[in-house]
């Protein structure tokens, strides 16, 4: 490509339809992590999550609830504390993620903020999320709001993620669920249907082509500079 000088020939590749589509699809259920971020005992966001996890288990995925109870703030601990572990291991099993916060003070908490912090970019040269789909939802006190999910859709896309386009927010969360801790029928309950939904849709999708949506030019540029390096030291 004598016109664009400053591309690797070698390393440029042009994106094929035939290769992105041509990837069997995997037979087991998708899976899916669910985190929520209050340690209340009666936390709204733990119950929407759970709401949601019936929902994806009704959808025939495999879900896991990851409980903060006992997870250190991030630096406080060696990494090899039992709640990180535990985890990160989760991350690295999951297909996708639900995302559930409450808001406080115009944010997320920061119990939800420390999980995501404790889920590292790289772990043993592999990104435990990226490329991995994700549904963020919050739940409010008060009137509804959006600041939460708009917050976690960033961190989502800081983590490589697929973020779906749709999303929960349920205001005054405290009348949208029963005694028994299930949430009522209301359209606050149908767009956690939709959301659950499009998330099993789009890790279908996604789940067997990430490797292939996430293989980057520049990635492979770089990878190919540090192979060059270590074998012209070996050389010296």
């Amino acid at each position: 490509m004598n016109d664009i000088p400053n591309l690797d020939d070698h390393l440029f590749r042009i994106p094929d339809a035939n290769t992105l589509f041509g990837a069997r699809p995997s037979q087991h259920p998708p899976r899916i992590l669910l985190l929520y971020g209050s340690l209340r005992q009666r936390a709204f966001s733990r119950l929407a999550v759970e709401e949601a996890a019936r929902l994806l288990t009704a959808m025939g995925a495999d879900t896991r609830i990851f409980d903060p109870k006992g997870l250190p703030l991030p630096d406080s601990e060696d990494a090899l504390h039992p709640k990180v572990q535990e985890l990160r291991e989760l991350a690295t099993w999951a297909e996708g993620m639900v995302w559930c916060s409450p808001e406080r003070h115009g944010s997320m908490t920061g119990i939800m903020k420390a999980q995501i912090d404790w889920i590292p970019l790289t772990l043993g040269g592999v990104r435990p999320t990226q490329g991995k789909t994700l549904a963020v939802m919050q739940v409010c006190g008060g009137s509804q709001s959006f600041n939460t999910v708009n917050q976690l859709r960033v961190l989502g896309r800081w983590m490589r993620m697929l973020t779906i386009p749709n999303q929960s927010s349920v205001p005054k969360a405290f009348l949208e669920f029963d005694d028994n801790d299930r949430m009522k029928a209301s359209p606050f309950y149908d767009r956690i249907v939709d959301v659950m939904e499009e998330l099993m849709k789009f890790t279908l999708l996604v789940r067997d082509r990430s490797d292939y949506l996430t293989d980057r030019y520049s990635e492979r540029r770089e990878s190919a500079e540090d192979v060059s390096q270590r074998v012209n030291q070996r050389a010296m």
